[in-house]
């Protein structure tokens, strides 16, 4: 009787044993299968092993391979080691980059190319430089990718005995900066005084920004990424220079701002003289009272020339 069921009791212990073994491995087979499925739709791209700092030399051991859903690979991304880093021929960071980010075409250089500012220029823009100082780029808060408006201080006419104005216009709205100095990382944050600033625009912009810098002074004026540009700009004479709203004190003739004739100043009252009444007008006859005795007659005469 006692072996017996211990056989019984063996029996239904590989029973169990077997069962669990089953699944386990069910479970083990859904779950590898679920993970090749997942990876049907994803493919290898690049990224970051470390992080890369503004100018840094990118090397194998700094690139690791990484699984990435199919549908959502970011433009620019290299799918290996050789793609990204062909033999012989280095790239370098162009912007910085954290640990784990994609390496895009965009954020790096050409092959066997260097940090240089002409490859984070958009198309058909020019990298322009403007000289300016601790005033005129914003006590040195103007950093590489900021967007600032340049405005042009300079002075108009001048001739036939007219004294010369000065006044303010805004040049150029919404540009980016892309270096001061020579520092192009757009990752920097501290706050620093140059003495150039290298602007991101168009052909003409950069025509117009070599021609203001010999007619007039140039000052940098830090805006909201996120403003508008304003279609319609005002220019700023020394009328306005006055506590108050701009009230449109300059005035220009044409469009070189030539002035025909200064305007009084709009705080200084103007005093019209007041014209005295006109004297009543003379009456064309007079009246004569002739006495006769104790009675009086008037009598209608007309006026003498000249009376």
């Amino acid at each position: 009787m006692p072996q017996r069921r211990s056989l019984i009791l063996l029996g239904l212990a590989v029973v169990l044993g077997l069962a669990a073994v089953l699944v386990a491995n069910a479970f083990l087979g859904g779950v590898q299968k679920r993970e090749e499925m997942a990876l049907k739709g994803t493919v290898k791209i690049a990224v970051a092993r470390v992080p890369l700092d503004y100018g840094s030399e990118l090397t194998a051991e700094k690139v690791r391979l990484v699984d990435w859903p199919q549908d959502s690979v970011p433009q620019g991304a290299f799918h290996s080691i050789p793609q990204l880093l062909p033999m012989g021929k280095p790239r370098v960071a162009l912007r910085p980059i954290a640990a784990a980010e994609p390496l895009l075409a965009s954020k790096l250089s050409g092959e066997g190319g260097r940090a240089a500012i002409s490859a984070v220029l958009r198309p058909d823009m020019r990298a322009a430089a403007v000289r300016v100082n601790d005033v005129a780029g914003v006590a040195g808060f103007v950093l590489p990718g900021d967007v600032v408006d340049v405005l042009i201080t300079r002075s108009i006419g001048g001739g036939d005995g007219m004294a010369a104005q000065q006044i303010t216009d805004v040049l150029l709205q919404k540009v980016r900066v892309i270096a001061i100095d020579q520092n192009a990382n757009d990752g920097k944050s501290d706050p620093r005084v140059g003495r150039t600033a290298t602007l991101e625009v168009s052909q003409v912009d950069a025509q117009k920004l070599a021609l203001a810098q010999q007619v007039g002074s140039l000052s940098l004026a830090l805006r909201n990424l996120a403003d508008q540009e304003n279609p319609v700009v005002q220019t700023v004479g020394l009328e306005d220079l006055r506590d108050g709203a701009y009230g449109g004190g300059f005035v220009g003739a044409g469009p070189a701002y030539m002035p025909a004739a200064a305007p009084p100043p709009a705080w200084r009252p103007i005093r019209r003289r007041t014209a005295a009444p006109p004297a009543p007008p003379k009456p064309a006859t007079q009246t004569v009272e002739i006495v006769r005795g104790t009675q009086g007659s008037s009598y209608e005469v007309g006026r003498y020339a000249g009376n």
